[in-house]
């Protein structure tokens, strides 16, 4: 008889926490003083905590904007980036790589005219050796936009959006044939000058950093090049977007309402030993990368973009690369957008028509729409993360001896009011439950280490998230 009332009580427990989570958290407090059974609510964090001025530069995202510079981009012809030495007789002025940075750059001045000069307008530039898919010595010049923070502590953290502006065709040693390149990727390239115009609008604690990159058609080398000079400085980048192919190919079979985010599992830059630790916590699926993917997904839902985030746990697609991997070989967190359906006849290839196929990547199959809803996901995550206090540092998980309890500490960082501890079981994708930590530095629950995952991040007073940290072990 006891058995069946504390079963009767569990189901009946069980439904209230369903339904004081469903209407209203208030509820579920009065759940907890009634029963001392805590109500665990689901992340990310609700939407009437989203911060309202980030919401409303979202709102100016503009499809007309990213039409408007689709088509100036695929108006130079080529942006081969080995069109970048002199141009061939009998070629127009305005057309090539050169002519495509030139304008770029001008459109990052632009938007900083509009700030007051909020932004730092630069170029990266650097000759690439010859050596595979490059005959001969090639100028590559990265161009790129700096937010700077507004703390000058918090400034030194870096936040950044990428797409790259260079094209291909068929050929990928012609630098004069047709090469439009809308969706790859003029597309991508919108996106990060979109975001930096929305965003110019606005001051956060950390840094942002808008880049266009060329080279990745012949091997990812403005991409290299960059990240390379930012593991040399030492920035503290913690999050790197990567927008490439979001054109949302009008094809049939394609899916307007996602988009796939690209994460690795274990980070290319991992030594052996934290191969080693990582396969013996089962954190196969829990790297930097993967946390900002997850972060993603929480932004899109806190939010209520139009666009659904699905998460793929990859690196990249079959025979294929990306940008990201640049930063992520150098130790940074990265992650990929792409459509979700691509039409493969629309990339790579030489402008024609065959057997009543078109051919190329030409600007009416792109959804300037979709890429719209693209960038404001970006801008989110970005405005977002931007905001946000730093993770908590040196996030640990008590393993000194066997007890069904587990106990985190972590170290306490600036600008941070409270702290929140997240878990999932090991087989979920996202982090399914939270338990606020408020502004103490530990905290202790009755789950078992043994049978979830856990992580811990900084919340600031006004309610913004930080990136999720997993436990190292300590014994």
């Amino acid at each position: 008889m006891q058995i069946c009332t504390l079963t009767m009580r569990g189901l009946f427990l069980t439904l209230m926490q369903r339904l004081t989570l469903a209407f209203s958290p208030w509820a579920a407090w009065a759940l907890f003083c009634m029963f001392g059974i805590p109500v665990y609510g689901k992340t990310p964090a609700a939407k009437e905590g989203r911060d309202p001025a980030i919401a409303a530069v979202l709102a100016d995202v503009s499809p007309a904007r990213v039409q408007a510079t689709i088509e100036k981009l695929v108006s130079f012809h080529t942006r081969s980036t080995l069109s970048s030495g002199a141009p061939p007789a009998g070629t127009p002025s305005g057309q090539g790589i050169v002519a495509a940075r030139d304008w770029i750059r001008g459109e990052f001045e632009r938007y900083s005219q509009a700030c007051g000069g909020c932004l730092e307008v630069k170029t990266d530039a650097f000759t690439e050796p010859a050596g595979d898919r490059v005959p001969k010595p090639t100028e590559i010049v990265n161009v790129y936009a700096v937010l700077r923070g507004r703390d000058a502590e918090e400034a030194k953290r870096i936040v950044l959006v990428t797409g790259h502006y260079d094209s291909r065709n068929s050929d990928n040693d012609d630098a004069n044939g047709a090469a439009p390149g809308a969706n790859d990727d003029a597309s991508g390239t919108a996106v990060s000058l979109e975001c930096a115009r929305v965003l110019s609008r606005l001051k956060f604690p950390a840094t942002i950093i808008f880049l266009t990159v060329a080279g990745e058609e012949q091997g990812l080398y403005g991409s290299s090049h960059f990240a390379k000079m930012a593991k040399e400085q030492g920035w503290q980048l913690e999050a790197v977007l990567n927008n490439d192919i979001v054109g949302g190919d009008r094809s049939e079979g394609r899916s307007p309402d996602t988009v796939r985010v690209f994460s690795e599992g274990i980070p290319l830059s991992a030594s052996d030993d934290d191969v080693r630790l990582i396969r013996g916590l089962g954190g196969e699926s829990d790297s930097p990368s993967r946390q900002i993917a997850r972060y993603v997904a929480e932004t899109a839902s806190a939010f209520g973009t139009e666009l659904k985030p699905t998460l793929v746990f990859r690196l990249d697609r079959y025979l294929r690369g990306g940008d990201h991997s640049a930063f992520n070989r150098q130790g940074f967190a990265g992650i990929r957008f792409t459509e979700y359906r691509e039409n493969y006849n629309h990339q790579h290839q030489n402008v024609r028509t065959e057997n009543g196929i078109e051919y190329g990547d030409l600007a009416k199959f792109v959804d300037c729409d979709y890429v719209a809803k693209v960038a404001r996901l970006n801008a989110a995550a970005l405005a977002s993360l931007a905001s946000a206090p730093a993770p908590p540092g040196k996030v640990r998980l008590q393993a000194k001896e066997l007890q069904n309890d587990s106990t985190l500490t972590w170290e306490a960082v600036p600008r941070a009011a409270a702290y929140e501890v997240l878990w999932r079981e090991t087989t979920s994708p996202t982090w399914d439950h939270w338990d606020p930590a408020g502004n103490e530095t530990h905290a202790t629950l009755k789950i078992s280490k043994d049978n979830v995952i856990f992580a811990v991040r900084s919340v600031d007073p006004a309610g913004h998230r930080s990136l999720a940290v997993v436990p190292q072990p300590e014994r």
